[in-house]
C-alpha cells in the first residue's frame, strides 16, 4: 500500500471519529445540554479527535528506504559510507 492510501485510509478513519463527536455535541445543542458533564464529554471527544486529525495532516514526511536499502538518507544515489 502506498503512502498515499495509507494517509488516505487513516484520514477518513479520524475524520469519521471527528465528524461523530462533533454531530454529538450539534446534539446537545440542540437539546439545550450545553453545559454538564456530558458536554464536558463531548467536548473532550471533539478535542481529541480534532489534535488526531491535525496530528496526521502534519505529522514529518520521511522516506524508510535509505534505512532498508543502505542510501545515504535522502538521497537515490550512491549508498552511505
Amino acid at each position: 500500500m502506498s503512502n498515499t492510501d495509507d494517509f488516505r485510509f487513516q484520514s477518513h478513519h479520524l475524520l469519521l471519529e471527528l465528524d461523530a463527536a462533533t454531530n454529538h455535541m450539534m446534539m446537545l445543542v440542540s437539546a439545550r445540554q450545553a453545559e454538564g458533564y456530558s458536554w464536558d464529554e463531548a467536548a473532550r471527544r471533539q478535542k481529541a479527535a480534532y489534535e488526531a486529525w491535525t496530528a496526521l495532516l502534519y505529522a514529518p514526511k520521511t522516506d524508510p528506504m535509505p534505512s532498508l536499502d543502505g542510501r545515504a538518507a535522502g538521497s537515490y544515489g550512491p549508498f552511505a559510507d
